[in-house]
């Protein structure tokens, strides 16, 4: 998607040759008309897919999964980060490791709100190693749930985690795919 490429051009910070910081636009501060146009291609590039609900990881992912669904005109269910007494325990669970912190959380969605009916549609905004979206199949997995694709606003290319989840078989399609990042420059694929 040009339009994402060009705004991480013009405004992603780059830090190291593996990290950019998008918190500007996309997972912080959040440009809703950037979202508008996600929200539209995601739902191009799924139009042929049965999903009724969008699924996704607090707390970056939502506002994304939000606009998404407004495509679709389907809910969104979150997968909450830790234990909470409010949700309790029932609960289909996983864990998940974050490249970015450099550390594994446990996640969960209440059994209320996924189950063997459910086809869906997977957002995050970052794909990188791909523990996020392995983690997201693991509970629909236990749910019984369908999982008909997976849509990354914008994926690592260099690292394994789009080969990995496309080897499993999954339908991903990622907005905006960066090669490499070397000496402070993006190289789009």
């Amino acid at each position: 998607m040009q339009l994402l490429e060009e705004r991480i051009q013009q405004q992603g910070e780059i830090i190291g040759n593996d990290i950019v910081k998008v918190d500007m636009f996309l997972n912080h501060q959040i440009d809703v008309s950037l979202l508008n146009e996600i929200g539209k291609e995601f739902k191009r590039l799924f139009a042929n897919e049965n999903i009724n609900k969008i699924v996704t990881i607090e707390a970056s992912g939502i506002g994304i999964a939000c606009i998404v669904a407004q495509y679709f005109d389907v809910p969104v269910v979150f997968a909450k980060k830790g234990m909470h007494r409010n949700v309790g325990n029932d609960i289909y669970a996983g864990e998940v490791f974050s490249f970015t912190k450099g550390i594994t959380t446990q996640i969960g969605i209440s059994r209320k709100y996924l189950g063997p009916d459910d086809h869906i549609l997977i957002i995050d905004d970052f794909l990188a190693n791909g523990g996020a979206v392995k983690g997201l199949c693991h509970i629909a997995e236990q749910a019984g749930a369908t999982v008909e694709g997976v849509g990354i606003c914008v994926e690592k290319g260099f690292q394994p985690g789009g080969k990995e989840l496309r080897a499993m078989g999954l339908h991903v399609e990622s907005l905006a795919v960066i090669n490499s990042i070397e000496n402070g420059i993006i190289s789009f694929g």
